[in-house]
């Protein structure tokens, strides 16, 4: 037990050094190809690895569900995760990811693991605008330099709302509650890596009618913090006359929510604006250490109500 606590312990401080630790798997051959591309998954969403168990199929499941496990006495979905990115697994999915993610806990069949990366957030690039929607970024394992063995981060945020989708989650003016009024010429700056993600949290803040900026890492978010201070220092101002609140994801390419928030709490600029992390990434040990870098909140992904009780609180 003693050695799990320390190894929970280490992962949680990599964070300290805009750091952390992707597990790596395959998924077959792609389509058209003999190619076994690498995938991964950040090591907190996993709860367990196991040998694939019994799986009961399921009467008029979704196509990429293959049914459900009894494992340690919880029933639960298993998504056929080669299936879902178009791979064909000739070895077979002998391997089940069990993951805990956004309030859920879910497996993804894979055809082996490989190992777990240490990485730093730098290494890691958008997918954006690079073809295929299933990958929020890029992790070049090796490093920047030339024949970098490449890795997709799997946006496991689309392929549960595409295998499972849960229209009760969206977030939406009937279920969000009344607007929240800022200061004239105040907006929420926003940072997320994934389009849903960014897309759910626009219809939240367009419900809310609250002004918004929204941003797709950390790093840019950061910068953009740092180019309206600059502005609102020609006109008389500081950054709290332009931002109200900072709404942030944690897992995002280049800079992670975790450093973006303790550098903006560490600089006397802007301590005082309000930061709340939004994450998929729950858990004990993920919500004390969102304490320790000074956020203001911490709200799981993608309760409507929630978010919008949260910047209320901050806010006033």
């Amino acid at each position: 037990m003693s050695t799990a606590l320390h190894e929970i312990d280490e992962r949680t401080n990599l964070t300290a050094n805009n750091k952390f630790e992707l597990l790596l798997f395959r998924l077959g051959e792609a389509p058209g190809t003999n190619h076994r591309e690498l995938f991964g998954i950040n090591v907190f969403k996993v709860r367990e690895i196991l040998v694939m168990p019994d799986i009961t199929e399921i009467a008029n499941a979704p196509p990429h569900v293959m049914g459900i496990a009894n494992i340690r006495g919880q029933v639960i979905t298993v998504i056929n995760l080669p299936k879902v990115v178009g791979c064909n697994p000739s070895k077979g999915t002998s391997i089940l990811l069990v993951t805990e993610y956004a309030r859920s806990t879910q497996a993804f069949a894979v055809e082996e693991v490989n190992e777990i990366a240490r990485l730093d957030w730098n290494q890691v690039i958008a997918a954006e605008g690079k073809g295929g929607n299933l990958i929020t970024s890029i992790a070049r394992l090796d490093g920047d330099k030339e024949g970098s063995r490449l890795a997709q981060v799997l946006d496991v945020e689309q392929i549960l709302r595409d295998v499972l989708p849960n229209p009760a989650g969206e977030m939406v003016s009937q279920n969000i509650g009344s607007k929240i009024t800022l200061p004239a010429g105040k907006v929420i700056l926003a940072a997320d890596d994934s389009p849903l993600a960014r897309s759910l949290i626009e219809n939240a803040l367009k419900a809310l009618e609250v002004p918004y900026v929204m941003t797709k890492t950390g790093l840019e978010a950061w910068s953009k913090i740092q180019s309206m201070s600059d502005i609102a220092a020609t006109e008389g101002k500081t950054i709290h006359d332009k931002v109200a609140l900072i709404l942030t994801d944690l897992e995002m390419p280049e800079m992670d929510g975790f450093t973006l928030t303790r550098y903006i709490k560490s600089d006397q600029r802007y301590k005082s604006i309000p930061v709340i992390i939004h994450s998929s990434l729950t858990g004990e040990a993920n919500e004390n250490h969102v304490k320790s870098v000074g956020a203001d909140a911490y709200v799981a992904k993608f309760v409507a109500e929630e978010l919008a009780d949260a910047m209320r609180k901050v806010l006033a």
